[in-house]
């Protein structure tokens, strides 16, 4: 869809939903539910992040790891710019805007990467050695970066570090812990409190938890959550989502006791979950149904639902811009 619905003043907030479908990134109004924009997204868009003035939004196109561009959206123009060209980075999937940076993956390289947009560039890309990168965490320091790496199932830790070089002067590198957990781990979060990594495992229906400062697995949960896609903490770090393409449910889970705490019907199966940052709504993408099923995380009921696109999936909150 290559026209531009625009919009007659553009909400304070807006949420962003990917249609794989369509091949579209649309604009949501979350007060009034409607679509007030809708670009054209590139081929096969996955996930989408925004930068941090709410002015542009980065959209991974993926291809299952032969594509290699960055579809770029001007949100206040509210039109498609030439595409970020990855060379021969392909897959580019997970994606994080901080710093003043899009840092994202490129699972057919087994790297990770940052963009900077100031310059146009690629300013910075280092190898995991592991197989299929998919999602991406970076921190608040831009010093740790996590990485879920599907086929390898395990998690990439990676710190920056400085030490002397040969001449006393200071140097600059990177170690990397690899820290096996289950199967299919793709969808994964890290708690509000930066004390824990959980992660969702696909193919065993369970969920790692590992301790960051120690980068050491410490609990397997059991979870029945098999074909698990995301997995996100709600901001007050409370409670735990997990999204399935595989069954009904979004299965939420108390991040204290590690039990679940109710399974929420939401349709055929679901995929992106994006949090309201206040902490009152969910919103998660159900692929196979072609909406994005509205949670309220307070009585844990769908309250609604948004029609964005066919076959959405990525997700992101947009602030004032």
């Amino acid at each position: 869809m290559s026209g531009i619905l625009q919009a007659e003043s553009a909400p304070s907030q807006e949420l962003l939903v990917l249609s794989k479908g369509d091949h579209t990134l649309a604009i949501v109004d979350p007060a009034s539910l409607k679509v007030v924009a809708r670009m054209p997204s590139g081929p096969d868009p996955h996930e989408v992040a925004a930068s941090s003035d709410g002015g542009f939004a980065y959209i991974s196109n993926y291809g299952g790891g032969a594509y290699n561009t960055i579809t770029v959206v001007d949100l206040t123009a509210r039109k498609s710019l030439p595409p970020i060209d990855l060379g021969p980075l392909r897959g580019p999937h997970g994606l994080q805007f901080i710093g003043g940076k899009l840092w994202f993956t490129a699972e057919g390289a087994k790297v990770i990467g940052s963009y900077d947009p100031a310059q146009k560039k690629i300013d910075w890309v280092l190898g995991t050695g592991q197989n299929r990168t998919h999602m991406i965490f970076v921190s608040d320091d831009l010093n740790r970066i996590i990485t879920s790496n599907i086929s390898s199932a395990t998690l990439s830790i990676v710190e920056k570090t400085s030490a002397p070089d040969r001449r006393g002067q200071p140097r600059t590198d990177w170690n990397e812990t690899v820290v096996g957990v289950g199967r299919g781990a793709e969808g994964f979060d890290v708690s509000p409190d930066r004390k824990e990594i959980w992660a969702a495992n696909a193919q065993d229906g369970t969920i790692s938890i590992v301790d960051f400062a120690e980068k050491k697995l410490i609990q397997t949960v059991d979870a029945d959550v098999r074909g698990a896609n995301r997995l996100k903490f709600t901001p007050d770090g409370k409670q735990v989502l997990v999204s399935t393409l595989n069954g009904s449910d979004v299965t939420v889970f108390n991040s204290s006791t590690r039990g679940v705490i109710r399974r929420i019907k939401v349709g055929h199966g679901a995929a992106g979950i994006q949090m309201r940052p206040d902490g009152s709504l969910a919103y998660v993408a159900c692929t196979p149904d072609g909406y994005v099923a509205i949670v309220d995380l307070k009585s844990l009921e769908v309250t609604g639902h948004i029609d964005a696109g066919k076959q959405p999936d990525g997700l992101a909150w947009v602030a004032q811009h």
